[in-house]
């Protein structure tokens, strides 16, 4: 009997080692199941029966609503990871004192992590503003790339990232312009993914606008017809800027580049970061907070886009 007893306690034991040594986050998930359970009990707490709110004046018996959901992820937000490697980073949102997290992680190689339920509010997006909403943790799915900032992202990573995007995009019903980077939420404060993501071939299945490569439209001056093939001039308080007595065969558009940005959805209550945040993620060279011409044009054909 003690003999048949040792077997079984080593058998135990082997199993525990063999567990441990297969997956090295065994500790964190069983923390991440506790916690699960934790929100899914406060959850199942029907209205008026919670402890602490005893003193207030509830009518003679509860009524539940049949009309209710989850939060629905409206806005998906991709970030580079900074770090150098995909176990890094995954250590780094096991960590209670880091206070970071994000719904998935895609390796270099294509290897996609699942950290979070696409229905739990990540901690991923910080202080940051897109549009009017100034939550975005509440409202959107992050996605972590492994990419130490400054490197081209790797095709398998891409082509996982594509995979994922389609499914989250049929999932929760997420619009095409809400697909955005890390930089464009948090202007000066944030510059992921970095310059050499490519959100042209992103935004080509649908996730997120990229711009036409056409030239603007031939607009009309008075009883006749100008074609506008470049920007020459802008004023930056959307006023037109008067050439009297002066002929031409371009026309003088007049965009406030400050509108143009927030229309698409930059916080712009700081200039200058927004236009580099913008530059970062559409022009994606010469990442300053100058607009050339051409960027212009470019800014000209999104903010069509996005009214």
């Amino acid at each position: 009997m003690r003999k048949n007893h040792l077997m079984w306690v080593g058998t135990l034991l082997l199993s525990l080692l063999i567990g441990c040594g297969t997956n090295p986050y065994s500790k964190t998930n069983r923390a991440h199941k506790k916690q699960a359970r934790e929100y899914a009990r406060n959850l199942k707490t029907f209205p008026q029966q919670h402890s602490d709110d005893t003193l207030l004046d509830y009518g003679p018996y509860p009524v539940g609503t049949t009309n209710f959901s989850l939060r629905k992820p409206n806005y998906v937000i991709i970030h580079h990871t900074a770090q150098n490697s995909v176990d890094h980073t995954l250590k780094t949102f096991t960590l209670r004192r880091t206070s970071v997290s994000s719904h998935y992680v895609i390796g270099r190689d294509g290897e996609i992590y699942q950290m979070l339920n696409d229905f739990y509010r990540g901690w991923h997006a910080g202080a940051g503003k897109w549009g009017n909403d100034t939550d975005l943790n509440s409202s959107s799915i992050g996605i972590e790339l492994d990419n130490n900032g400054f490197e081209p992202f790797a095709d398998a990573q891409i082509e996982s990232l594509i995979e994922l995007l389609s499914v989250l995009k049929e999932r929760h019903n997420i619009p095409t312009p809400n697909f955005i980077g890390h930089a464009d939420i948090a202007p000066g404060r944030k510059v992921d993914p970095n310059p050499n993501f490519p959100w042209e071939k992103l935004a080509k299945k649908g996730f997120g606008h990229w711009y036409d490569d056409i030239e603007v439209e031939p607009k009309v001056i008075g009883d006749s017809l100008v074609p506008v093939n470049k920007i020459r001039e802008i004023d930056l308080n959307g006023s037109e800027i008067a050439q009297e007595g002066k002929k031409t065969d371009s026309l003088h558009l007049t965009i406030d580049p400050k509108l143009a940005l927030r229309v698409i959805g930059y916080d712009v209550s700081d200039l200058d970061a927004a236009i580099q945040s913008f530059k970062i993620h559409f022009i994606q060279k010469d990442i300053n907070s100058e607009l050339t011409d051409e960027d212009l044009k470019i800014l000209y054909n999104l903010y069509q886009k996005y009214l």
